[in-house]
């Protein structure tokens, strides 16, 4: 006996749980040919981001007569202009060295500094701010440093600021150029004649590029409040103005169109003669289609551009708003009956209104239409139930005593009913008395 039998513990060495589970096998991956064993285990494969060189240049071998050989030779470079000769490592092909400039040597860019004379500066560049001397020790500088003013501005023998240096230099080159011209309409179009150097705005520029890199996190936070702000007052100010300029037209259309319209809407919004309908709602309704029209144009004006197709689609949806899915597919089945494409072919502005009035006619036609077949129902009704009053409802009419019952007023059995003939004013005999019953009331379809 030992401690796992005392302790009841399983006689294997670890649980199944704990036991070591074999590893799969990993893929094997070939190293393609033309790599090296380091660049390959370096990039495992995967593909450069950028592209490299195919893989038939790399297997390609040199020429069996070419012998190449790298030498340690000198060379000079043309960017230099003290013909300093340096040395570095060279391909040489056969034992022919390679000849021309130095590779690098292009990349050696300059700026063309204007040089004056004495006569030109004594007739066109005086300055009292400045003398020849600080003139001379500037452009020889900016030849030197190629136009980089930081460190002209530092190796400068007087106190002069960045801004300074700048605006003498331009001043020259500008006074140099319109000197040597012809006439002056001929450098009207260089740059230093037709943008010149603004110490001014220059100073202005550096003073607000300081302050805001010295803002702290808190402003920063407060000026940006301040521009959402302010382009939500533009935008609300845009639309204003744009429902302005839209209700104008829309006012006069409305008031031409009064004398027409004046019985339509009443019949439109009034579901029942007997419910009348206030003259604010009769009045607000052209207001509140100019103002979906003028809102659905003031969120166009607000993309600045858009296609005309768009637009119309727009229109068209907010005209149509307040209809339902039905009417809008009666409204297109009319215009396919009247021979009408859905969309303009040729959607101009003349055209895409033309369209939209079309639609808005067409679903008012409908309107009118649905209300002349509810008119009519309710006239066929109230002929056919004279006793029927105009506003009560059909499942709660009474009928008089004279009508279908006894003379005590009892409800006439189911084996009467059927027992009665086809005329409804018949005067069968009625079941007998039931006086522990209430009378029902008669509805409409027992008729």
């Amino acid at each position: 006996m030992d401690a796992k039998d005392i302790l009841g513990l399983p006689k294997n060495a670890l649980p199944a749980a704990q036991e070591k589970k074999s590893r799969p096998q990993k893929d094997s991956h070939r190293k393609p040919d033309g790599i090296s064993r380091e660049v390959y285990a370096l990039t495992g494969g995967v593909p450069p981001l950028m592209p490299s060189i195919d893989l038939s240049q790399l297997r390609k071998r040199p020429p069996a007569d070419e012998k190449i050989t790298w030498q340690w030779l000198p060379f000079t470079s043309s960017a230099r202009k003290d013909n300093l000769q340096l040395y570095h490592w060279v391909r040489v092909v056969n034992g022919a060295p390679p000849t021309g400039d130095y590779s690098f040597a292009k990349y050696n860019k300059s700026v063309d500094i204007v040089q004056y004379t004495d006569e030109e500066y004594e007739k066109h560049l005086t300055d009292p701010a400045w003398t020849k001397e600080e003139t001379d020790q500037l452009f020889s500088l900016c030849k030197q440093f190629d136009l980089r003013f930081i460190i002209i501005a530092d190796r400068f023998p007087t106190s002069r600021t960045v801004e300074e240096l700048k605006d003498r230099y331009y001043h020259v080159c500008r006074a140099l150029v319109v000197a040597r011209a012809p006439s002056p309409v001929d450098v009207s179009g260089h740059p230093v004649v037709k943008e010149p150097y603004n110490v001014s705005q220059e100073k202005e520029r550096k003073r607000a590029l300081s302050m805001v890199l010295s803002q702290t996190k808190l402003q920063e936070k407060k000026d940006v409040e301040v521009l959402s702000e302010a382009k939500k007052i533009t935008e609300s100010r845009l639309a204003a103005k744009v429902a302005e300029e839209v209700e104008l037209p829309v006012a006069s259309n409305v008031a031409t169109e009064n004398t027409e319209k004046t019985t339509i809407p009443g019949d439109i919004v009034s579901p029942s003669p007997s419910v009348p309908v206030p003259s604010a709602v009769v009045a607000a309704v052209p207001s509140t289609l100019a103002a979906d029209n003028a809102a659905t144009v003031a969120s166009l004006r607000m993309l600045r551009v858009y296609l005309r197709t768009y637009a119309l689609d727009q229109m068209i949806q907010a005209a149509s708003a307040s209809a339902g899915l039905r009417t809008i597919k009666r409204v297109e089945q009319t215009l396919q009956e009247l021979g009408v494409n859905l969309k303009p072919r040729v959607p101009t502005k003349a055209v895409c209104a033309e369209h939209l009035e079309l639609r808005k006619e067409i679903l008012t036609l409908l309107n009118l239409q649905k209300q002349v077949q509810y008119k009519e129902t309710e006239n066929s009704s109230f002929r056919d139930n004279p006793y029927e009053a105009p506003g009560t409802p059909k499942d709660r009419m009474f009928v008089p005593d004279s009508m279908n019952f006894g003379v005590s007023g009892e409800r006439p059995g189911k084996r009467d009913q059927k027992r009665k003939g086809p005329g409804r004013g018949s005067e069968a005999p009625s079941s007998p008395a039931q006086s522990n019953k209430r009378p029902r009331k008669l509805k409409a379809s027992d008729l």
